[in-house]
């Protein structure tokens, strides 16, 4: 069974037992969510497409932990009018594991 859902304006492919990393959900680490944001799912060759979501279908997921993504740097420069601004960014992503996909 595989299943297209949607989270934090991102769309992720999916199947149980997986494991991914998605944006912030704001939920504590162990605890289970459930997305209803289900784009597609298909199971063998019976294919369920949503307009733009499938009613009635779910996924479970299980929050194992934050993590911090790579750091990235960037730099601006201007020649000859003593201007340079350094800055630096790392995001954070929720580390999740499919339970269930239910239609």
């Amino acid at each position: 069974m595989l299943a297209v859902i949607e989270m934090g304006g991102k769309q992720y492919r999916v199947a149980p037992k997986q494991i991914f990393y998605a944006e912030l959900t704001g939920t504590e680490e162990g605890k289970e969510i459930e997305i209803k944001n289900v784009l597609l799912i298909q199971d063998k060759d019976n294919i369920q497409v949503g307009k733009p979501y499938i009613k009635n279908a779910s996924v479970k997921a299980k929050v194992i932990q934050e993590e911090k993504g790579p750091k990235l740097r960037g730099f601006k420069y201007k020649k000859r009018k003593n201007y340079h601004l350094r800055w630096g960014h790392r995001q954070r992503y929720q580390k999740l594991e499919i339970l269930s996909i239910s239609a």
